[in-house]
C-alpha cells in the first residue's frame, strides 16, 4: 500500500490482525510527504515495534495526527516517555494530535523495573497532553508490563486491569478484562462498576482468595455494586471468592439477560448446592449459563436457573 502507488493518499486507517517480520527484503524508505493522519491499531502481540512500526513512522514526516493502539513485546526496556519522543515525536514536526494506548510486556524482565512514578516522568514534558501510565510485575508468572495511554480513552476495550488501575471515567469502554496475582477486593470491583458505566463484557482471571471476604460478608452497609449495561460475565478462571462477589445479592446486583461462564464446582459450592437464597436473586436473571468441567446436571438446577439456557 505505501510502496508509492498511493503517494497522494493524505489519511490512512489500518486496522490490522497482527503485526510480524518477514523473510523477505523490503528496502522501502520512501518519504510520505502528502500523509497527514495516521491511525495503526492491532489487537495481537507484536515484537516488531523497533523494526516495523518506527521505521514506518519515520517516513510520515509531514503527520498531523497519530492515533496508534498496540501491544508489544520488549527486551530491554518498557516503552515509555522517552521511547516515544526519540523514536516518533521528534521526526514528526507538525504533529499536532497524538493519541495511543501502548502496552509493553516484558518477560523474564528484572524485579527492579521502573515504577510507575518513574514512566510517568518520562512525560513530564509533555505538558499538553494528560498520559496515564500503569507498571505491574508478575512475579508467579515472570513477566512484567507497562501501560501508557493519552486520556480521555478512545478505545471500546480495556484489558489487562490489575489493582494498580487507577480509576477514571471510560464512557466508550464496553469490554474488559481483569487479571492479577494479587486478590481483588470489593473495593477494586466497586470502582471497576463506576469507571465503566456502559460496561458490557466483564472477563476476571485471579486464583488468589479475597482477603478481606469475611469482614465483606458481615458488612450489611456494603455498597451494593451495579453493572447495568453487563451483557456477558466470564467467570471460568476465578477463585470461588469471586462467584460469592458477583452473586451475592448484598455485594452485586447484576442486570437481567445476563449470560455467563462459570465453573460448575465453584458455582455448586457458593449456591449451597443451588439452594441458597442470597444467590437465588442474580441467578435468576441469568439467561445462559455455561458451566465447565460438568456435563450432567442435577434436575433441581434448572429450578434454580430457571431462564437460563444451561450447557
Amino acid at each position: 500500500m505505501l510502496d508509492g502507488r498511493f503517494n497522494q493518499l493524505s489519511i490512512f486507517h489500518v486496522n490490522i490482525d497482527i503485526i510480524r517480520g518477514s523473510s523477505l527484503v523490503i528496502n522501502n524508505k520512501e518519504k510520505l510527504p502528502n500523509l497527514s493522519s495516521f491511525v495503526l491499531y492491532t489487537a495481537h502481540y507484536t515484537n516488531s515495534y523497533d523494526k516495523l512500526i518506527v521505521p514506518l513512522l519515520h517516513r510520515m514526516t509531514n503527520l498531523e495526527r497519530l492515533h496508534l493502539s498496540f501491544v508489544g513485546y520488549v527486551t530491554k526496556s518498557f516503552i515509555d516517555g522517552n521511547n516515544l519522543k526519540q523514536n516518533i515525536i521528534y521526526h514528526m514536526p507538525l504533529l499536532k494530535k497524538f493519541i495511543f494506548n501502548i502496552r509493553s510486556v516484558w518477560f523474564d524482565s528484572p524485579m527492579n523495573i521502573p515504577s510507575t512514578e518513574d514512566i510517568q516522568q518520562t512525560f513530564k514534558d509533555l505538558k499538553d497532553m494528560h498520559i496515564i501510565s500503569c507498571v505491574d510485575y508478575f512475579q508467579k508468572e515472570k513477566y512484567s508490563q507497562c501501560l501508557v495511554y493519552s486520556y480521555p480513552y478512545e478505545l471500546k476495550h480495556y484489558r489487562e486491569i490489575t489493582n494498580q488501575f487507577p480509576g477514571g471515567l471510560f464512557r466508550c469502554v464496553r469490554e474488559v478484562s481483569l487479571h492479577d496475582e494479587y486478590p481483588f477486593e470489593h473495593e477494586f470491583f466497586l470502582r471497576v462498576a463506576r469507571s465503566f458505566p456502559l460496561l458490557e463484557e466483564l472477563t476476571l482471571i485471579n486464583k488468589k482468595k479475597q482477603i478481606n471476604r469475611c469482614i465483606q460478608n458481615q458488612n450489611k452497609h456494603l455498597p451494593i455494586i451495579k453493572y447495568s449495561h453487563l451483557i456477558q460475565l466470564d467467570l471460568s478462571e476465578a477463585d470461588q471468592d469471586y462467584y460469592e462477589q458477583f452473586l451475592f445479592d448484598t455485594k452485586t446486583c447484576l442486570p437481567n439477560n445476563l449470560r455467563v461462564r462459570m465453573n460448575y464446582q465453584s458455582v455448586k459450592k457458593v449456591t449451597r448446592n443451588f439452594r441458597r437464597n442470597t444467590t437465588r436473586y442474580n441467578c435468576i436473571k441469568i439467561i445462559h449459563a455455561r458451566f465447565y468441567n460438568k456435563f450432567n446436571f442435577p434436575e433441581h438446577l434448572k429450578d434454580y436457573f430457571p431462564n437460563a439456557y444451561i450447557c
